[in-house]
């Protein structure tokens, strides 16, 4: 992001992101643009564009690093709640703050938005899945069996994966571009819904006792699979992308809390997480900075997509207006 918009003022910055947007409308792509921050001593500068961009505009994605290998980014962390404040009060249903995450030990290359970066020279391409519905496939045919279920599911994500592998190493090959690898988290997207596949395995709604085993069970079955990996390679339970996940929000079958206890054994993180609208900056940093505690003490790849919603408040149902987005109920703020 900083070196896309280096020597431009803020008026010229937001227009040309603009015309990015506006390019992508026509053309039928998502543009990322990266972080606005990646280290706690760089310019702030990047972080005011992208508060009046995603308050305006569609389709720009961007993200902020709050740690890595140096360690956790507390100035950027500050920032990035001011951040999602900012956009939730200034956008169109809030909406803006679903095109927005901060990342924390992710490396540059992975596949997956709004969190993907590069710091290369470009040129450089990766494969996600979202084969949410095939972890479903065999939890239901091996429901509590932990051993065969890893066993079985590290094959189907196996023959996937060579697959996409292979793609892959065939259009490096013709285009002369880097293949930098798989992500082959099993993201779930709409109907095909992760808590389903947790559910067929434990026989009780996402939440229950035996949740956090069935995570663990997908992230070493993940973790198998014998090709170049890159990105979260793990666990993906977006609470408003996933229709059953949102349902059990609804529910209150699992918090905040229990999401981050996930996060002890997978790739998850807080994503797409809604919260009352007059939560405060410091309440979002708390929520920031468990994810970053989290990650550096793994060492493993987290995220967080906070969605605080303006005139809302614990018990009302969230009203976005998004294909990729299922509304719930909003609870108190942790």
């Amino acid at each position: 992001m900083g070196e896309l918009i280096a020597g431009l003022s803020e008026d010229d910055a937001v227009a040309l992101l603009k015309r990015i947007d506006e390019l992508s409308a026509k053309e039928n792509f998502i543009p990322d643009v990266g972080p606005g921050m990646m280290q706690d001593t760089d310019d702030i500068a990047p972080m005011r564009v992208l508060e009046r961009v995603l308050s305006t505009l569609p389709n720009i994605e961007a993200s902020a690093i709050i740690a890595d290998d140096s360690g956790i980014h507390w100035k950027t962390i500050h920032r990035t709640a001011e951040l999602v404040k900012f956009v939730a009060e200034h956008s169109v249903r809030a909406q803006g703050t679903f095109n927005f995450a901060a990342t924390a030990m992710l490396k540059p290359l992975g596949p997956f938005y709004p969190g993907s970066y590069h710091t290369g020279a470009g040129k450089q391409f990766a494969i996600g899945f979202e084969g949410a519905g095939l972890v479903s496939e065999v939890f239901a045919r091996d429901k509590g069996d932990a051993d065969a279920a890893t066993t079985d599911l590290a094959a189907a994500l196996t023959k996937h994966a060579r697959v996409a592998d292979g793609i892959g190493n065939r259009i490096a090959a013709q285009t002369g571009w880097e293949f930098a690898g798989v992500d082959p988290t099993p993201a779930p997207l709409g109907d095909v819904s992760i808590a389903t596949a947790i559910e067929n395995f434990t026989g009780a709604k996402f939440g229950s006792s035996g949740t956090l085993t069935a995570a663990r069970i997908i992230t070493a079955a993940v973790k198998s699979v014998p090709v170049k990996q890159i990105g979260y390679s793990g666990l993906m339970v977006p609470v408003m992308e996933d229709k059953v996940m949102a349902q059990r929000w609804a529910e209150g079958t699992f918090n905040v809390d229990s999401l981050l206890a996930y996060s002890a054994v997978c790739g998850t993180g807080l994503d797409t997480i809604p919260l009352p609208g007059d939560i405060s900056v410091e309440q979002m940093e708390r929520m920031y900075a468990d994810v970053a505690s989290l990650a550096v003490k793994w060492n493993k790849p987290l995220s967080a997509r906070l969605q605080p919603v303006p005139g809302k408040k614990a018990g009302d149902m969230t009203e976005f207006q998004d294909p990729f987005l299922f509304n719930t109920v909003i609870h108190a703020a942790p």
